[in-house]
């Protein structure tokens, strides 16, 4: 019989949104893992999601599995059996757990020795019998945010299940998930469908829930409608969609059948900070805010409902209805905290703690404007601007609008301080302090802003790990991974030629706890260089990275410069060569046991080959030494690369280990210098050349 596609959909209550992509995905991925461990041949998987339903469909699944020849191996003959040829414990042990008397075991003789065997062929399963069991691993192993219980199931999953399809081909797998009993019926709309949808083979499955059930299963289709949907009624309605890409995924993890519509607000709100605005609508509402040609906000949105109303209008009044006092408490805060300036609230910040161990708010505020002035004079800029702003900094998680939107914390502190009439200088780098926020997100601008948001993390992650609580496995609460690898951002992107160890030396001497080291913070920031360069560029080798990090240089700037010096010298003709006579030096000085060698002396140099080098040294010493002072590590490596020739010759012609002891440690002194003039620049003997 020809194998068949398999369907499973577990149905659920509304899945949380924010999770359902990623629950999707992993489901397809697990769903392919388990597959693949019990050997089941099959073709592309296909994933599915809406809010009530997480489904996946297997091409061309395997009937069965193939049939397999299994050997195991027992004791060896002389343990298995006694003097008088009895079979011991270990044999009727080993008998009894391949299920056969110690008579019908095998011998298996090799130049080790005789063992006792058993050999068998297997005869594979039917998938549709393992499936039920596949499925509860791959469902077991799902990120899923909180698990739960239902009714008097001892089950647990993100949401109560209440059905579950499992086809293969037209057939029924027989079999339960999560306590659920498998069938084909699945659910449509809760409001556009009526009754259970019979599920005739998984070929029928998306086009009978969209068409009998109002559910557009496929996430990705949804999505696009969502998008398509949203953006068509904001060019109707004379402007264009404001930051839709963080919002497309989560509508459509909202909604089954996507119906847009456009509403309209109070003008008068417009006087608000337009993020003020923007987070009323997205994060509260999940509404699309809407956007002129030249960028400022019009009073409309674009919801997207769950339905196709007879009464849209009734539907637009709703939503216009449910924005108005969101809108209208924003309004309030906005205008009570400026009665307040935010020097104001600076007392208040010694009240409220910031983490047990390093004191209050304005504990922390104190400590990021010493670390903040640091910079500043390690920068030659006047360090009065961005002090102030470090006091100022926390001053806005004391107000009613950053209580109500946390996540505008920083950005309320610029326009606060812009009211309160401080300086541009000292109002940006409050609204920057926070930047980068994620993986990817924007820099801060001004020079003010970089110092502070500098500060701002080199504060966090040494004070943490000041009071021992540094992240482990994958629990990292205080994101000081995010926060570091920041700072790596801004110091490489921005050009800020600093030494990291002097940086964090200085975040350190400020805390009130002391329970790490400058050597663990610097591997702990140095680290997230590892993900920063090799997951940008693609053709940046595991090797090339290590060569230079074995140097530890202070400047990530500087670090910058090596890597690439290095990746281009792998380029280069003599490359190979060099890289290969380095790791040679590195053993042969290592197996010398790295010995305490005098100064390289001329006058033992007999052989050609060996003076030639190291007249080759001096030249090359020479040339290089200003260019390693302006940091010029591509010139010096090129230069560097025309050694290969006296090398190549030195190591064909001369021999290093011999008795005579002066000049065997001369020659090693030779190889040192060699050696010690790449490490200059990198540890190439690191480099796998090809």
């Amino acid at each position: 019989m020809s194998d068949d596609d398999f369907l499973v959909e577990i149905g659920t209550e509304e899945l949380p949104p924010k999770a359902l992509r990623s629950l999707m995905d992993a489901f397809t991925v697990n769903v392919t893992a388990a597959l693949d461990d019990a050997n089941l041949d099959h073709g592309p998987l296909r994933s599915y999601a809406s809010p009530r339903r997480l489904a996946v469909i297997v091409d061309k699944l395997a009937r069965r599995q193939p049939d397999r020849h299994v050997a195991l191996k027992g004791p060896p003959v002389s343990v298995a059996f006694d003097d008088a040829g009895q079979p011991t414990p270990a044999a009727t042990a080993f008998a009894k757990k391949c299920g056969v008397d110690v008579a019908e075991l095998d011998r298996s003789r090799s130049s080790k020795g005789e063992w006792l065997v058993f050999e068998r062929a297997e005869r594979g399963q039917d998938a549709v019998a393992l499936m039920p069991d596949l499925i509860e691993r791959a469902l077991a192993s799902l990120p899923m945010p909180r698990r739960m219980r239902w009714g008097d199931s001892d089950a647990e999953f993100v949401r109560p299940v209440h059905w579950i399809i499992m086809l293969y081909g037209s057939e029924v797998v027989d079999g339960a998930v999560l306590g659920v009993a498998a069938g084909r019926h699945t659910r449509g709309h809760r409001f556009h469908s009526a009754g259970p949808l019979e599920i005739t083979t998984p070929a029928d499955y998306l086009a009978k829930l969209e068409a009998d059930g109002r559910v557009i299963a496929d996430f990705e289709r949804r999505r696009a409608l969502v998008k398509e949907g949203v953006e068509a009624e904001a060019e109707r309605a004379g402007g264009h969609i404001v930051d839709g890409e963080a919002l497309y995924d989560e509508v459509a993890a909202l909604v089954e059948w996507p119906v847009p519509l456009t509403g309209r607000f109070d003008e008068g709100f417009l006087r608000l900070p337009r993020e003020v605005i923007v987070s009323t609508l997205t994060g509260h509402q999940r509404y699309f805010p809407v956007a002129a040609a030249d960028g400022a906000l019009l009073p409309l949105f674009v919801t997207v409902a769950n339905l196709e109303s007879r009464d849209p209008g009734a539907v637009r009044d709703g939503n216009e209805r449910v924005i108005r006092p969101r809108l209208a408490d924003a309004a309030f805060f906005w205008d009570t905290d400026q009665r307040t300036p935010l020097a104001a609230r600076e007392a208040q910040l010694r009240e409220v703690v910031y983490q047990r161990g390093l004191g209050s708010l304005h504990d922390r505020s104190v400590r990021i404007a010493s670390i903040a002035g640091f910079l500043a004079g390690a920068l030659a800029m006047d360090p009065a601007p961005v002090e102030r702003a470090a006091m100022l900094s926390k001053c806005d998680l004391l107000t009613g609008m950053v209580g109500e939107f946390p996540e505008l914390q920083g950005t309320m502190g610029r326009y606060y301080a812009e009211a309160d009439g401080e300086s541009a200088e000292v109002s940006l780098a409050i609204g920057e302090q926070y930047l980068p926020r994620f993986a990817g997100d924007a820099l801060p601008t001004t020079a003010p802003g970089r110092i502070l948001a500098l500060a701002d993390k080199l504060d966090t992650i040494t004070g943490v790990f000041a009071i021992g609580k540094k992240p482990t496995g994958n629990r990292d609460p205080f994101a000081l991974r995010r926060a570091a690898l920041g700072i790596v951002r801004i110091l490489i992107e921005c050009d800020f030629d600093l030494d990291l160890r002097a940086l964090l030396t200085e975040a350190l001497r400020v805390q009130p706890a002391q329970k790490t080291d400058v050597d663990e913070l610097y591997d702990f920031v140095t680290e997230r260089l590892r993900h920063y360069f090799l997951d940008a560029d693609p053709d940046l080798a595991t090797e090339t990275f290590d060569a230079v990090m074995t140097r530890k240089p202070t400047s990530l700037v500087d670090f910058r410069a090596r890597l690439y010096a290095v990746q281009a010298f792998l380029s280069l003709e003599g490359a190979e060569s060099l890289a290969a006579a380095n790791k040679r030096i590195r053993n042969i000085l290592r197996q010398a046991g790295d010995p305490e060698l005098p100064e390289l002396n001329r006058k033992l140099l007999g052989e050609p080959a060996e003076a030639a080098l190291c007249e080759a040294l001096d030249g090359a010493r020479n040339t290089v030494a200003p260019l390693l002072e302006k940091h010029d590590y591509t010139a010096v490596l090129t230069i560097l690369a025309a050694l290969r020739g006296p090398v190549d010759r030195f190591f064909d012609d001369v021999m290093v280990m011999i008795d005579d002891e002066a000049i065997r440690n001369n020659r090693l002194a030779l190889l040192r210098a060699l050696r010690a003039l790449f490490l200059n620049v990198a540890d190439i003997s690191r480099l796998s050349v090809t």
